[in-house]
């Protein structure tokens, strides 16, 4: 395992730190410029929309520089967005630095994907994205909780401050880490746009924003949920969710070991075992210990798929940056879709209608893996890969 996948991990856990900040300091960020939470909410918003179009944009402007200058110019930007987000004088300019720092973000996802492929033997490829994942997963367990604690004990700039610190020696980490690569073979916009012709990327991106709609259709309404139906005390969520990292964490390890050999059955796996565990959880939500149960194998089965979903896309597609920058796109827009329409239904349906609305979003990802699964019928792990890197080298 290239240990550059490793210093490509601590670049994703300082950007989903960034993007997790303003969830878990709210009121404080709410009084300090003085609006509501609401508002401050839109600022969670504002960071998803763009990550979903401005990401994609900057990888299209970088797509003819070299690998790590690229990774470097996105490590300024965001320290630059960071920067502003702590001395922000004003609810606008806090809105400028949260985009800023969620296009600088998503496009930093997409390179880091692509040099850890290009850095890996093809063998144990899903094993590196699965390393690169874990700051995600990490900034689930970790970046969350410690923007939160800093936040509150030194205040809510400080805890941008931290951020824009943590950027800052990932920055150095990857100038000497992360070896320098050229262009990807026959790059240029021309190439990396050519294989958005091919219908089985777009199933296979649209597959991964329903895995992911599923799981945070749950997600963003977890803490409600085991206070107000499982009867939690409000000191426990946070302990929970906890426990919940944890499981994302060792289900990502455990996808990545699995991801290149076996993409579309782990994929299928995870949605069944979704499916059961969100409905599970909506149907026993009121009874602590099957509801804990169901909440641990969500984080086992839900956002752990990444490393899976990233070698189908890449295999369908190609591991250039701007794929991987869209289908992070298209993770996003699971994340919008699952949050926002998961509050919908709260409205006329309670507060165990997410959990139902993730089980049916997790159907329809099984609905769409069908295709894939009567291609890959009667043959071999290994004739699939072998014909899955063929198809990808035509359509490139």
């Amino acid at each position: 395992m290239p240990r550059a996948v490793y210093v490509l991990a601590i670049g994703i856990f300082a950007m989903v730190t960034s993007e997790f900040a303003v969830g878990g300091l709210m009121p404080e960020m709410a009084g300090g410029l003085g609006v509501t939470i609401s508002q401050i909410g839109y600022l969670i918003t504002a960071f998803a929309v763009a990550m979903s179009v401005g990401g994609p944009l900057m990888t299209v402007a970088l797509v003819r520089i070299r690998p790590k200058p690229a990774l470097i110019l996105l490590f300024a930007v965001f320290l630059a967005g960071n920067v502003l987000a702590a001395v922000a004088p004003s609810y606008p300019i806090m809105i400028v630095a949260r985009v800023v720092t969620g296009v600088a973000s998503q496009a930093f996802f997409g390179v880091a994907i692509s040099v850890a492929v290009r850095l890996s033997r093809p063998e144990v490829r899903g094993r590196a994205l699965a390393v690169v994942l874990n700051g995600l997963m990490l900034g689930t367990l970790l970046g969350l909780p410690l923007s939160t604690l800093i936040g509150g004990r030194l205040g809510w700039r400080a805890a941008f401050w931290a951020v824009g610190a943590l950027t800052v020696v990932a920055a150095l980490a990857t100038t000497a880490g992360v070896p320098r690569l050229g262009r990807a073979d026959g790059g240029g916009l021309r190439r990396e746009m050519a294989v958005f012709r091919n219908g089985r990327l777009w199933l296979a991106l649209s597959t991964s924003t329903l895995i992911i709609g599923a799981t945070f259709a749950a997600f963003s309404y977890l803490s409600p949920i085991l206070t107000q139906v499982t009867g939690f005390a409000s000191e426990t969520v946070p302990l929970l969710l906890v426990a919940y990292g944890a499981a994302t964490v060792a289900g990502n390890h455990v996808v990545g070991r699995l991801a290149d050999r076996h993409t579309v059955g782990v994929l299928l796996s995870g949605l069944v075992l979704n499916t059961v565990f969100l409905a599970g959880f909506a149907a026993f939500a009121h009874l602590s210990v099957p509801a804990v149960i169901a909440m641990l194998g969500v984080g086992l089965v839900g956002v752990t798929m990444n490393p899976a979903m990233a070698v189908r896309v890449q295999r369908v597609g190609n591991p250039g940056p701007l794929v991987n920058t869209i289908h992070a796109s298209f993770i996003t827009l699971g994340v919008i879709i699952g949050s926002s329409a998961g509050g919908l239904v709260i409205d006329g349906f309670g507060l165990r209608a997410p959990l139902w609305l993730g089980a049916g979003l997790a159907v329809l990802g099984v609905v769409s893996l069908l295709p894939e699964l009567g291609r890959t019928r009667g043959r071999s792990p290994a004739e699939s890969l072998a014909q899955e890197r063929a198809g990808a080298a035509a359509t490139c």
